[in-house]
């Protein structure tokens, strides 16, 4: 969502006139933030489709919204396929469900459509992994994943992703995707969602006047036990050998799960506790409006960003990090371009580890980091400007428009 949400200021300047088709808010079990609409042109079209009620289909245990918005979108599109002339049809969400309809409408219209990959889709990275690491539900969205992905990219034109690894294995999937077009655009930095946070009260969170706090705002998961595993080590070691420094920091984990409500799974306090450092970590599982995040990251005293041991994944989402302008510490997979660009632009410290690395050691070298950090004053970074004006929203939206455009130029040559 956020990728075409902060390219919709840019989009018609650039040569693109865009419909947004979307659910309704009203559908969406998620919290609603209004905020977010005000980021939006007010002369952007957007078109909301319906979804199935989770009162009727979790009653067979269905809640995805992709697969609960389906047949929506495939009906309200249809009829401004026939109605209209669209040039292009850009789907950018993680409901993958909905990115079947790609292939359908590419053969029944004849409009090209282009894929965003923010995440990996179908993946077989959980498969051998223990059933208390896996997903929920994971035996059945496998089971579909293997199913629906090869529809979607059966005809599709073009490909953008966060991560060249996520082209390397769909290429080696699919070999009627062609690698020319396959692009690699990370998300941008959209600077007007900071002045808009001024506008929300930021979330109280359980920290005393004495402490200080080490923040992360999104998901959890077992995918990042061995990031996570490096952090509370060094943290642990710290707390041995410079106690005065060190005990006062406080972290805390929130937005760790995608389940609604009560329902999420802490992932984090667990491995805490095991390594002896639980009273220094809070988790709570529960989404965060994303406003209110971003006042969470302005406030702290530190950010923290881990990643996955997972080589294919990149932290697409790290831009909001950088520009609540706080020092960062950051442990990522070697192979994630996330840890690149986080150390070409000057945030802090950024600690890459291998999948065969032995977290004891590598938690050595990060608290040596850390400590060294820490002996300086937290000022807010200075971020290289220079190195970041190419990852800003505008930037990446040239960037997206670049791909259409080459792609219109192939279609008509046709």
């Amino acid at each position: 969502m956020h990728r075409v949400r902060q390219s919709l200021p840019y989009y018609t300047e650039l040569g693109w006139e865009p419909t947004v088709v979307c659910v309704n808010p009203t559908r969406v079990e998620a919290a609603q933030d209004e905020l977010l609409l005000q980021s939006i042109p007010s002369q952007v079209r957007v078109i909301r489709v319906g979804a199935f009620s989770t009162r009727i289909t979790r009653k067979f245990g269905l809640g995805s919204l992709g697969l609960r918005s389906l047949w929506f979108y495939w009906r309200r599109v249809n009829q401004l396929l026939q109605t209209e002339k669209f040039d292009l049809i850009f789907f950018s969400t993680t409901q993958f469900p909905v990115l079947v309809l790609g292939n359908y409408w590419r053969k029944r219209f004849g409009v090209p459509y282009v894929i965003d990959m923010q995440d990996p889709w179908h993946s077989d990275y959980y498969l051998n992994k223990p059933k208390a690491e896996q997903p929920p539900k994971y035996w059945f969205s496998y089971r579909l994943n293997k199913y629906l992905e090869p529809i979607a990219m059966r005809r599709v034109d073009a490909i953008i992703a966060v991560s060249v690894s996520y082209h390397q294995t769909l290429c080696q999937r699919y070999p009627q995707i062609n690698p020319k077009r396959c692009y690699t655009i990370t998300f941008g930095a959209f600077e007007k969602d900071f002045d808009l946070a001024q506008l929300v009260e930021t979330p109280k969170i359980p920290i005393n006047a004495n402490e200080k706090s080490i923040v992360y705002v999104g998901r959890g998961g077992y995918d990042m036990q061995k990031a996570l595993s490096i952090v509370f080590k060094a943290f642990s070691l710290s707390l041995v050998r410079e106690e005065k420094k060190f005990a006062p920091y406080k972290f805390f984990f929130l937005g760790t799960s995608y389940a609604p409500g009560e329902l999420g799974e802490k992932t984090i306090l667990p491995l805490a506790q095991e390594l002896g450092i639980a009273e220094h970590v809070e988790e709570q599982p529960q989404r965060i409006p994303y406003f209110q995040a971003l006042r969470l990251l302005q406030n702290a005293d530190l950010l923290l960003i881990t990643g996955s041991d997972d080589p294919q994944y990149t932290a697409s989402k790290i831009y909001p990090y950088v520009l609540a302008k706080r020092p960062i510490l950051a442990v990522f997979h070697e192979q994630s371009s996330a840890a690149a660009i986080l150390e070409q632009l000057n945030c802090g410290i950024v600690y890459t580890f291998a999948t065969d690395s032995d977290t004891t050691k590598a938690a050595e070298q990060f608290y040596t980091q850390w400590s060294q950090l820490l002996n300086r004053a937290l000022l807010s970074p200075n971020i290289n400007q220079g190195a970041f004006a190419p990852h800003l929203a505008r930037a990446k939206t040239q960037e997206q428009v670049a791909v259409f455009n080459q792609l219109m130029e192939d279609h008509e040559g046709l």
